[in-house]
């Protein structure tokens, strides 16, 4: 699952690129096309380019409302038939967290998640499930929780069946010319949940596979995940 599109470095020449960052030097930014689900994969591709980056010591902090669009859209180039969902500044962070990012995290409870029971549930939305029970996607599921998201909506929902996780979108944001910055949220979420298999030890693919389950209000199916081994 990728997203097709273009992923430049580039060193803002303007005044102010954002105004909850500060020191940055350079961005690291992705257009693409409209595609059916096109916010899926390129969440999950940037994401995927965050977390190496964080391996390697160097931090990232995804932005989509708080960035001057207007100048990164001119610096990226972007036609009228692409988007630019996100952007991210590259760079070191500081030792210590400043007194404005504080209360921004405070302000949106940046870091607290809704409990494992209310996201996830076994066989039907009805079912439920525990880290406990589980079993080999308790790991992936329990990543899937903490991922970031659009002012920590964290719009994912899972059902277990078996072998198979089937993953749905709680929208609760408008579309936007952009596209469903919520779907953009559902790929970085993939992203932990397959990241984190393939860490423990299991293989599996992303299909399509909606099984039809009868779904609360605002529910969305999105796409499934069959391991295989």
């Amino acid at each position: 699952m990728t997203a097709e599109g273009l992923v430049q470095r580039t060193r803002p020449h303007w005044n102010s690129s954002s105004p909850v960052i500060v020191g940055e030097k350079y961005y690291i930014a992705a257009k693409l096309s409209k595609c059916k689900n096109f916010e899926i994969g390129y969440g999950y591709s940037f994401e995927s380019m965050c977390l190496y980056a964080k391996s390697l010591g160097i931090g990232t902090v995804i932005l989509a409302a708080t960035l001057s669009r207007s100048a990164f859209e001119k610096a990226m180039e972007v036609s009228g038939e692409e988007v630019m969902p996100v952007v991210t500044p590259v760079g070191y962070p500081a030792p210590k967290a400043s007194v404005r990012e504080g209360l921004m995290r405070k302000g949106m409870k940046a870091d607290e998640r809704i409990p494992f029971e209310k996201l996830f549930f076994k066989d039907s939305f009805g079912g439920r499930l525990t880290k406990e029970n589980a079993g080999r996607f308790a790991d992936a599921l329990e990543m899937v929780r903490w991922a970031p998201s659009a002012t920590n909506k964290q719009p994912w929902r899972a059902v277990v069946s078996g072998d198979t996780v089937h993953f749905y979108e709680y929208k609760t944001l408008k579309d936007s010319p952009l596209g469903d910055i919520q779907k953009v949220d559902l790929g970085i979420a993939l992203a932990h949940f397959d990241l984190t298999m393939q860490e423990d030890g299991y293989e599996g693919h992303f299909i399509e596979a909606d099984p039809g389950l009868e779904l609360p209000e605002n529910v969305h199916y999105i796409i499934s995940y069959e391991r295989t081994k």
